[in-house]
Parts: structure tokens; sequence; C-alpha cells
């Protein structure tokens, strides 16, 4: 397996991504309770059911076609912050120069960052989505191929979403409660997480 990625293999690890939320939903809402609504988790499964619309079969063979699609799908999740954010990170994929697996997620990652002023490390989903986004550049570049470098963005996300449990919310509703924030894992943090590991498993398939 090289670096290229192609509409089949990002519609495997979008039925990972979808599976790996599914199994994790209710626990993803109960993180939520500690500082939002408690609903993440049922906007998630939106998110995923809206993801895997666009790559469903008879959909173009155009992977930048499917990601425009995946974006504008997700965009339209009624879901406060997470849920645009993700929509703008998959529609971001689309501008990729090319179908290496990094420039694709360094696509959906630019789009982000022109959204949102948040950094790791103020408790959000970027807590998660940059450290894995920056391992998958330092596999490739030390020559591994797009599943040991999913392999290594999922874990990096993993260890990033973890890592929010000690910090202190500093955006969205959360920043209300200050410290009352430590001590739980952040919930968009936690869906990167479990999407990047579901890619993972999806595209070993």
């Amino acid at each position: 397996m090289t670096c290229s990625i192609t509409k089949d293999d990002f519609a495997r690890m979008v039925a990972g991504a979808a599976a790996a939320i599914r199994a994790q939903h209710a626990t993803l809402s109960d993180l939520d309770c500690a500082s939002g609504d408690g609903d993440h988790g049922a906007t998630m499964l939106r998110a995923v059911d809206r993801l895997e619309q666009a790559f469903a079969p008879g959909r173009p063979d155009d992977l930048k076609a499917c990601l425009r699609e995946a974006g504008w799908n997700v965009l339209g999740v009624d879901g406060g912050a997470s849920s645009s954010l993700l929509g703008v990170f998959f529609g971001g994929m689309a501008d990729a120069a090319a179908d290496h697996i990094c420039e694709v997620f360094e696509a959906g990652l630019a789009a982000v960052r022109k959204q949102t002023k948040a950094q790791p490390g103020d408790k959000t989903m970027m807590d998660a989505l940059v450290p894995a986004v920056q391992a998958m550049r330092t596999a490739t570049d030390a020559g591994k191929n797009a599943s040991e470098a999913l392999h290594d963005a999922a874990a990096a996300a993993e260890a990033g979403a973890a890592a929010t449990r000690d910090l202190t919310a500093r955006y969205g509703r959360a920043k209300f409660l200050g410290e009352r924030t430590r001590g739980h894992v952040d919930p968009g943090a936690a869906s990167v997480s479990l999407l990047f590991e579901g890619f993972y498993h999806g595209l070993k398939q």
C-alpha cells in the first residue's frame, strides 16, 4: 500500500469511523454532560451518517467530489461548533493538491485553522486533531505507507484526547465552567480520536 488514497480507500475509512462512533456514542454523550448539554454522541451519529452518504455506492469515483459533498453534509448537521468544524475539515480535504493521504489531511486541518483560534492545550478537538495530522506527516516522511501513517495518527489522537482530562476549557460553552472542566476528557477530542481509530481499521481491512 502506498500513501496515495482513492475514493474506495476513503469509503472504507469512513465506514470504519462510523462503526467506531456508533459503538461509543453513549460514552461521548456522557463526556458531554460534564461541560455541555449531553448531546454530542447524538450529533456524531448524525455526522457519520452524513459522511457515509457521501461515499455510498453509486456516488462519483472522484475523491475530491466526495470529500466536498461530505463536508457540506456534515456542515448541515445541527450540533454546534464540533459538527461545523468537522464539516470544514472534510470539505477542506478536497483542496489538497494531490491524493497523498498526508496532504489530504493537512488540507483539512488548514481549513479548520482558518475557522478557529483554538490550539492544542485549549481542551478542544484540536488537542487530538493537530497531533494526529502531525504524526501522519512524520510517518509518511519516514517512508511509512498510508495504513501505517493512520496507525500512528490514531495513537497520537488517542494520546491527545486523553491529555485533555487535565486541561481547563478555553473555548465554547465549557469555558464558562473553568476549573470544573478538569478531570473530564473533552468530547470533541474523544470523537476525533475515535474517527482516526476508525480510519485506520477501515483502511486496514
